[in-house]
């Protein structure tokens, strides 16, 4: 195994700029997620890691050496793709040893690491079986397994849940964390989703427009996101992020016109009085207040049993988003008042960085 270095890394096409000068370490072991919104760039990166896109600029390392005029099959990586692309006439057993027949790779040898990866992916009874007597979660399976055998220095996955349910994507994140762990792997893997992102990486890179705007790991970007895209992105369901001005800045606090009204959030040293912000506040950190800064009518209720999702409209026409715990009696077409955990706040910059 090995780690992964990208430096300046461009990609255009024609005169479009689609990788915008990347710059990313990715230590040994580590699992690695890209995530972004549709056209965000973090497939084509995937793609140019694998070797199949060429890079404009910049230079891909993969271990100790520079890898941008290596091919694909010769840079030690193994990629799983969105397509499970199994040949329907093969067992498992051959599917996932077909690529070491090709590389010449002796009969025992391609054998033993057939089963050994059947028995890595609990899939030993399967091995006699041919794709269309497999389920979906199986042949995500089999299409892992068929990396695993070469023996790769990184394991690219190009959002390999996307056809799966919602229960079998469950399951199969707790298969690749395990996978994981097994293997003492360095993993790249690209989603739009969120939650996988939050559940499986050590380390998550956000990109918009081709252009990195936070690393770090989940908890990092929830907790101090970089600014308003990052912000909105991470985090389900996703940060209120409110049109502010500052009236005031007073020693250790801030008092905010928001939403038509007034509330009071700890200082932020970059912060003066007259300031356009933006006041950020996460669903979970909102609860019901009869005395309560927001004020509003009930658009939305969400009855999730440990909690109650809830969309109210303010009286300036802004829209709040609030995840109360357990189970409420709120109704659409109702009222309901609610304040903030101040030591949950986030402050945005007029330019979308966040100021503390």
């Amino acid at each position: 195994m090995a780690g992964l270095t990208l430096r300046s890394v461009h990609k255009n096409y024609g005169e479009v700029p689609v990788i915008k000068g990347v710059d990313l370490d990715i230590a040994h072991g580590e699992f690695v997620v890209f995530v972004g919104p549709s056209g965000c760039g973090k497939s084509t990166l995937l793609r140019m890691i694998a070797g199949l896109e060429d890079i404009t600029d910049g230079e891909i390392t993969i271990g100790d050496r520079v890898v941008n005029d290596v091919e694909p099959r010769d840079r030690g990586v193994a990629m799983v793709f969105q397509s499970y692309a199994l040949y329907p006439h093969m067992t498992v057993y051959d599917n996932v040893g077909f690529g070491l027949k090709l590389a010449g790779t002796p009969k025992d040898v391609r054998d033993r690491k057939i089963r050994d990866a059947a028995k890595v992916l609990q899939m030993e009874h399967l091995l006699d079986r041919r794709p269309a007597q497999l389920s979906g979660g199986q042949r995500q399976r089999v299409a892992i397994g068929r990396a695993i055998v070469r023996q790769p220095d990184v394991f690219l996955f190009d959002e390999p849940l996307s056809n799966l349910d919602a229960a079998l994507r469950g399951d199969m994140r707790m298969e690749l964390a395990r996978l994981h762990n097994d293997l003492d792997a360095t993993m790249i893997y690209v989603t739009h989703d969120q939650v996988e992102a939050m559940t499986l990486a050590d380390k998550i890179v956000v990109l918009d427009g081709g252009v990195v705007q936070q690393v770090g790991s989940p908890l990092d970007l929830y907790n101090k996101p970089a600014n308003l895209f990052v912000a909105g992105f991470i985090g389900s369901p996703k940060m209120n992020l409110l049109p502010a001005k500052i009236v005031s800045a007073d020693g250790g606090a801030l008092r905010l016109a928001t939403a038509g009204s007034e509330v009071q959030v700890p200082g932020r040293s970059d912060a003066k009085a007259g300031d356009s912000v933006t006041l950020g506040l996460r669903p979970h950190a909102l609860h019901l207040d009869p005395s309560g800064p927001f004020k509003g009518a009930v658009q939305l209720v969400e009855r999730l049993g440990n909690e109650t999702v809830i969309r109210a409209r303010l009286g300036d026409g802004q829209e709040i988003t609030a995840a109360l715990l357990g189970q409420s009696a709120l109704e659409v077409g109702g009222t309901v008042t609610l304040g903030f955990a101040t030591d949950e706040v986030h402050l945005f910059s007029a330019h979308g960085q966040r100021l503390n």
